[in-house]
């Protein structure tokens, strides 16, 4: 397919990038024990058909860290995966801007009960009435930008279009609210766009750099960076299109991140990912009342795509309740790239899994399954680990 190809398709293949997906029920599989076990099953899902040209996760625990590996991180030069190879993390980006607005809460900056119309009184007045609660929970109603005719024609026409990332609501500014706040459970890209936007207008200062100041530096993210452009660092983990029975199509730089900014524009490293959640799962970043808050969980509601395990959503986080235990995280899905991070609550053990193509539901229902199903395998084998 070629360059102009796979920018047309995608405008097209946002939505499905951003769009909410149902939990599959992840099939039945041998207890993975020993490493040989973990490793041959994701050598076999990247040689699958249809399947990511490289993939690579990150299991920590007391013991130390272990990295499994299949695949290339880059077609072209045949080379590995590593865990400092950049990648975009997608919606598990939504974990980041949790990070940040519970920080705020817990500095008494913010309030989870604040609405919209305190924070953001330029935003329609019919959405007033949300919180920041209901935002990091998306149970806020509002209308998703990323669904939009206008923002997707803009996209199709040029995937490399430098949107203004805060302007990104005024999209739907004209449509009411899907449900009342605090009745239903679902996920919208707009959400992280306004606690990003709520965070800046309380303490008056750009997102980025509440992102460096209270997440990367405290957690200690050296090479997690904000990008509004379409270049990755050097060096990354190629993300490809994978539609059999073409041979896979570099697309890590079809699409700017000016467009989804902080509902999914992060760049960061499997390294960087694995001090994240870590930190974040058990929270570090803020006090036991402000964990207490994030884990009021709301039974059956997934993250994009669905995790391992029955799904649970909190407070820009998701439980994974799998056969060996519970881990807390995100996933997130992009073109090029599929993302889970997750780790125990008290973020003593961690695993950071990271595929090279898109995987959701309307992609490939069976390899979604097969995924949730690997990645339950490597949460068994995090759990199971000798660490105690």
């Amino acid at each position: 397919m070629s360059l102009r190809r796979s920018r047309l398709r995608a405008g097209s293949v946002l939505a499905v990038c951003l769009a909410a997906l149902a939990p599959a029920t992840a099939g039945a599989a041998a207890d993975p024990d020993g490493r040989q076990t973990l490793q041959r099953q994701l050598e076999e899902f990247v040689r699958s058909p249809g399947g990511p040209p490289g993939a690579i996760a990150v299991l920590r625990t007391e013991e130390g860290t272990r990295v499994v590996r299949a695949g290339v991180a880059d077609i072209r030069t045949g080379r590995p995966p590593r865990p400092d190879d950049h990648m975009r993390i997608a919606s598990t980006a939504k974990a980041f801007s949790g990070a940040v607005a519970l920080t705020l809460v817990h500095h008494r900056v913010l309030r989870l009960d604040d609405t919209l119309r305190k924070r953001l009184p330029q935003l329609p007045d019919a959405w007033g009435e949300v919180t920041l609660r209901q935002l990091l929970n998306h149970t806020s109603g509002l209308p998703d930008y990323s669904r939009s005719a206008g923002f997707l024609d803009e996209l199709r026409a040029d995937p490399r279009h430098r949107f203004d990332s805060r302007r990104l609501l005024d999209y739907v500014a004209d449509q009411p609210l899907l449900f009342a706040p605090g009745s239903e459970y679902r996920y919208s890209n707009s959400d992280n766009i306004a606690v990003a936007l709520m965070a800046e207008a309380a303490t008056r200062t750009p997102y980025e750099e509440l992102l460096r100041r209270l997440v990367y530096r405290p957690l200690g993210l050296h090479s997690t960076s904000l990008p509004q452009g379409y270049r990755m660092p050097k060096p990354y983990l190629h993300g490809y299109d994978v539609e059999a029975p073409a041979p896979p199509e570099d697309v890590s730089e079809v699409i700017g991140m000016s467009g989804v900014w902080a509902s999914g524009g992060i760049v960061s490293t499997p390294a960087d990912m694995t001090r994240f959640i870590r930190g974040y799962a058990s929270g570090r970043l803020y006090g036991r009342k402000v964990v207490e808050q994030q884990r009021r969980w709301i039974e059956g509601a997934a993250s994009e795509p669905a995790g391992p395990g029955r799904n649970s959503a909190g407070l820009a986080v998701f439980r994974y309740q799998t056969r060996c235990g519970v881990v807390l995280g995100h996933t997130g899905n992009t073109l090029g790239y599929t993302q889970l991070i997750a780790a125990t609550p008290d973020g003593r053990r961690s695993l950071t899994f990271s595929v090279t193509s898109q995987i959701t539901e309307s992609t490939g229902a069976e390899r979604l399954q097969r995924m949730r199903a690997l990645q339950e395998n490597f949460v068994c084998a995090l759990l199971r680990s000798k660490g105690e």
